[in-house]
């Protein structure tokens, strides 16, 4: 323990800054299992304390700057991107959005305890135009949040977690394993969360943008549906005519309104997850006529003679 307590107050600020930036940025490498331990080390050297509480705001405010300036320039593509990598990358876009939809930029106080909900928020944040003092504040105070959590633990639990540290420096290949161990079992149980997920919704019938083109105009014309969170169907145009109902609103009075009529469901979510969760539960209340639109408005916007540059085809 001895190496280890001067490894901290030689290297602790440095590993801290690279270790919370590096996860801030969206790599796997969790900080709050090392915040805490430098919390634990550092009751022996307060003013450690105070400036790994200084040095974990700084890395999270230079990852948080760059998520929302880049969200600010390529809105729904970064967001595309960042959610490719998710474990839950069909819900991912959706949930942010309406996380940030229902608390604003207060989602930011919380975000840093989900892993990956960070880089969504701040990128969600930039994408509406939150104003940069609103968005440095919260940001700011998510961090001393996040961070002095992490440290205060490791203060209030050193009794019990340095006889813990003394016990897995002597089994430190096991201590590996079984951390690895625990990594593959929860992407494992993710990854079958996912699959059932899509094989459930693949039961809802599907229709295509050239087919949904040659109804329109006809006798026959759908009832077409935007399934995205109201923040970001106020913010980016979707189709014409489209009534917006969100997965989170009440369905009894869309029920009534709509009837049984026949209807399309659209978002711009991978697997078209929304649109056909939507269909479902509208289904259970006897709106059976429902279709998810294949490829949602990234598709609709593709077939536009005038639709976006890919760079700036803007997804939720």
């Amino acid at each position: 323990m001895n190496e280890l307590q001067q490894l901290n107050e030689t290297h602790g600020l440095l590993l801290v800054f690279v270790n919370v930036l590096l996860e801030q940025i969206g790599l796997p490498v969790p900080a709050y299992p090392t915040l805490i331990v430098t919390g634990a080390l550092a009751m022996q050297s307060k003013p450690l304390l105070g400036a790994g509480v200084l040095v974990a705001m700084l890395a999270c405010l230079i990852a948080d700057a760059l998520w929302y300036w880049a969200g600010k320039r390529y809105g729904g593509v970064l967001l595309k991107t960042i959610c490719k990598i998710s474990l839950s990358q069909d819900t991912c876009i959706r949930q942010g959005l309406t996380v940030y939809d229902r608390v604003g930029p207060r989602a930011m106080l919380l975000s840093k305890f989900l892993p990956g909900a960070g880089a969504l928020v701040t990128t969600v944040a930039g994408m509406n135009a939150t104003p940069f003092g609103v968005f440095m504040r919260y940001s700011l105070a998510g961090s001393f949040i996040w961070a002095g959590s992490a440290l205060l633990l490791g203060m209030l639990f050193t009794d019990a977690l340095i006889p813990m540290l003394d016990w897995l420096s002597g089994y430190l290949p096991l201590a590996i394993g079984g951390a690895v161990a625990a990594l593959l079992l929860f992407i494992a149980w993710k990854y079958w969360k996912r699959r059932r997920l899509l094989a459930r919704t693949s039961q809802v019938p599907r229709i295509t943008v050239p087919q949904l083109l040659a109804l329109q105009d006809t006798d026959h014309a759908p009832v077409v549906i935007d399934v995205r969170p109201k923040f970001h169907s106020a913010i980016v145009e979707g189709i014409p005519g489209a009534v917006s109902i969100s997965l989170e609103e009440p369905l009894q009075p869309w029920v009534e309104q709509l009837g049984d009529v026949d209807m399309v469901f659209y978002c711009a979510c991978p697997n078209e997850l929304s649109a056909a969760l939507l269909a479902q539960k509208l289904s259970a209340h006897g709106l059976t006529r429902g279709k998810a639109l294949v490829g949602g408005l990234d598709a609709w916007r593709d077939a536009q003679p005038d639709h976006d540059a890919p760079g700036q085809t803007a997804t939720a």
